[in-house]
Order: C-alpha cells, then sequence, then structure tokens
C-alpha cells in the first residue's frame, strides 16, 4: 500500500514538471503558424529564419479595430496612433489580399475565402508578436535583408515614421506627416521596426479585410494572445454615399441613379447589400453576446464617436484597460472640430466629425435612401437607425435619425 502511494506521488510529480517544460516551451516561441502559406501556394522560407521572443506576451494587449470601408475606421485608428505606448498598423492585411487574389480561380469561392481568412489569420498572430518578418511572406517584390519600400501606408503609423525607426532631419520628437513619410524616410527596416514594437506595451491593427467577428474566434481564444476587438459600425446609408464619393469608378452606377432619377438596370446591390450582411452576422454575434467574447468585444457606432469623440473614446479605453495618452485628446481637439476642407485626401481624418456624420443626407437622393433602407431593413434596426419616412424627414437636420442607444461593451 505504501509502496502504491509513492508511485502515485512521483506520477503526479513527474505529470508537473512535463506541463511546466511545455508551457515554458509555449510561451517563449514566437507562435506564428507556417502551414497557412502552404495553404496559400507560397514558400515557407520565413518559418524558421524568423526570431524567437521570449517576452511574455500577456502583458501587451491586443487591439484589432473591425471595420469596411468608409466606415470611419482612418478615424478611429488615429485613436491608437497617436498613443505613445501602442504600436499602430495600418490595413496590413492588404499584402495578403494583394498576393493571394491573383492566384484564385474561381473568384470568391468559399474555398479561396477560407485560404484567405486563414493567411490573414497566420499574419495578425505575426505581428501581435512583433515577428515583422512573417510579412515578408506577403510583400513584392520581397524585401531584401529585412528592408523593403513597399509597406501599404506606411505613412498611416506614427511608429514607422518617427524615431528610431526613421531617422529624418529635425528635431529629436519630429513626426512626419504621412506624404512626408513616404518620401524621406527611405527603405523600412523591418527589424529595427520589431524592435520598436516590441518596445511597446500594446499592438493595435486596423482592417476593413476580415468581414465578420466570428472570423476572428480563432484568435479571440488563442491564449497566447489578450486580443479585444473593438467592431466599428456606421449608417449603411452613410457608407454608400462614402463610397459613391471616393470611389467614383466603382460606384459609377450609383452616381448615375443620383444624377437620372432612374435606376440603373444592371446595378450592383451587392455592393451595399454585402455590407449589410456582414454587419448583421457580425452584430447578431456580439449583441448574444457568446461565451467566447466576453470582456473581448466592443461595438462602437460611429455616429456615437462623431458626435461625443472624447466621451466615447474614453469609454474605449475604459474597456481596454488602458491609460488614455494626452497625445490621444490633444489630438481629438484639433482633429474633431476642423475646417473639412484641409481633409482633402480621401482617407483623411480632419474634420468636423458631427457634421461629417450626417453629411450623406444630403448626397443621395430620397429614392436610393428608399432602396438601401428596404434591403438593409435588419440591420437598420440591429444597430439602431431610423427609416427616413420621406425626402423632408431625410433633408431635414434637426429630425435624428440615430437612436439614442447603449451599447456597453461585453464585460
Amino acid at each position: 500500500m505504501q509502496c502504491s502511494w509513492k508511485a502515485v506521488l512521483l506520477l503526479a510529480l513527474a505529470s508537473i514538471a512535463i506541463q511546466y517544460t511545455a508551457i515554458r516551451t509555449f510561451t517563449a516561441k514566437s507562435f506564428h503558424t507556417c502551414p497557412g502559406l502552404a495553404e496559400a501556394g507560397l514558400a515557407e522560407r520565413l518559418c524558421e529564419e524568423s526570431p524567437t521572443f521570449t517576452y511574455n506576451l500577456s502583458r501587451k494587449t491586443h487591439i484589432l479595430i473591425l471595420a469596411t470601408t468608409r466606415s470611419g475606421s482612418s478615424f478611429v485608428g488615429q485613436l491608437f496612433n497617436q498613443h505613445l505606448d501602442v504600436f499602430y498598423l495600418f490595413e496590413p492585411l492588404y499584402h495578403v489580399q494583394n498576393t493571394l487574389i491573383p492566384r484564385f480561380t474561381q473568384g470568391k469561392s468559399p474555398a479561396d475565402r477560407r485560404v484567405m481568412l486563414g493567411a490573414s489569420r497566420d499574419l495578425l498572430r505575426s505581428l501581435y508578436d512583433c515577428d515583422l518578418y512573417f510579412l515578408e511572406n506577403y510583400i513584392k517584390p520581397p524585401p531584401v535583408n529585412h528592408t523593403t519600400d513597399r509597406i501599404f501606408r506606411r505613412g498611416a503609423s506614427r511608429v514607422l515614421c518617427s524615431r528610431p525607426v526613421c531617422d529624418p532631419p529635425g528635431p529629436a520628437d519630429l513626426v512626419l506627416e504621412e506624404g512626408d513619410c513616404v518620401r524621406k524616410c527611405g527603405l523600412l527596416n523591418l527589424t529595427v521596426a520589431a524592435e520598436a514594437c516590441r518596445e511597446r506595451s500594446h499592438v493595435a491593427i486596423k482592417t476593413v479585410r476580415v468581414p465578420e467577428v466570428n472570423d476572428l474566434r480563432a484568435l479571440v481564444e488563442d491564449p497566447r494572445l489578450n486580443l479585444k476587438v473593438i467592431q466599428l459600425v456606421r449608417d449603411p446609408r452613410g457608407i454608400l454615399a462614402s463610397r459613391s464619393e471616393t470611389f467614383r469608378d466603382t460606384y459609377r452606377l450609383w452616381r448615375l441613379w443620383y444624377g437620372t432619377g432612374r435606376k440603373p438596370y444592371n446595378l450592383d446591390v451587392t455592393q451595399l447589400t454585402t455590407v449589410c450582411e456582414d454587419f448583421s452576422n457580425s452584430v447578431s454575434t456580439g449583441l448574444m453576446r457568446p461565451p467566447w467574447l466576453k470582456g473581448k468585444y466592443m461595438l462602437v457606432r460611429y455616429e456615437d464617436l462623431a458626435r461625443n469623440p472624447m466621451k466615447k473614446t474614453e469609454e474605449i479605453y475604459g474597456f481596454l484597460g488602458i491609460p488614455l495618452d494626452s497625445h490621444v485628446a490633444r489630438w481629438i481637439q484639433n482633429n474633431t472640430r476642423g475646417d473639412p476642407t484641409l481633409g482633402k485626401h480621401k482617407y483623411g481624418t480632419v474634420r468636423n466629425s458631427a457634421a461629417t456624420a450626417e453629411k450623406w443626407r444630403f448626397r443621395l437622393s430620397y429614392d436610393i435612401v428608399a432602396f438601401a433602407q428596404n434591403a438593409c431593413q435588419q440591420v437598420l434596426a440591429q444597430l439602431g437607425y431610423k427609416i427616413a419616412a420621406s425626402e423632408e424627414e431625410l433633408k431635414n437636420p434637426s429630425v435624428s435619425l440615430v437612436e439614442e442607444r447603449d451599447f456597453r461593451p461585453f464585460s
């Protein structure tokens, strides 16, 4: 009996030792997964080359801004880009999309979608680990000695345009504007950029290339990440108006409808309905509050942020558990009450935010608005956007088309 007791004790101690060793190994290594590259038809040349980082990943907060095009995501990205302790990347998944789409032979098939999402998740894992070498698999032409001038919208990242990543002439605290960054910084050294990432406490990434929060479940549940998702939504009618203005050729038929008053027979309605379906699916998941999103998900309406930018930003940072940087507060003051004529760049962020959120009401005809309201009825109701019952109601700015809703974080 005594011998049996000792045997059980020895087995327990051995089990604890094995688990401890596994945990140490698990947390000490860079955790991107390379099989996704093989599935995408790409060489795995960087899997062994990528550096191994040994710091404790749980100390970082990993932030993902989940949005769609022309929903105010560039503005929300700046709320993190301006924070001195946040490493912010603007649309790194552009590189995945740009590399894989030409390889797809079946268009937007379910199989292609799975490959795209798998590759996107692998890249996000690596970037949250500050492993920028993994990005090289999707940069064309490939970087030489880990240097490149092909990072999409590098200038939208403050860290990538300031010392030590960039060393332009001028004062030590100089931060270049986006256009100046591209011209004055030269090649981006990914090794130096990765070091700048590791020196910061948090990593934030903005993307408009992941359709739904369900597509992020594997990342949200990954114990090696401390991922928190900020899902940004906007009135689909406002998104349609903004896209028609910004992407004039792609949305030419919508503009033709506005100009002639007649709906073109070959109008691509999926340019509207896809947004509404993705929003509806994603928001339905978030509002059902599944256990895997507890403490990980916050829904933000662009209109609420535009009307009360400081208050909403404080709520966002409160949800993340990160102190609000004075640089962020100053940026909000300078960029939400400005002259909108200064923000001529299509992705610019200088604007009168409250007025910008309502501008769509005067850029769409009532026929188009009525069509959009019918096509997107479900998601409008989910998100608290009111139906404009007439052209008079649509054009009357004293009539609010946004219900008062309190979308509290799921915590």
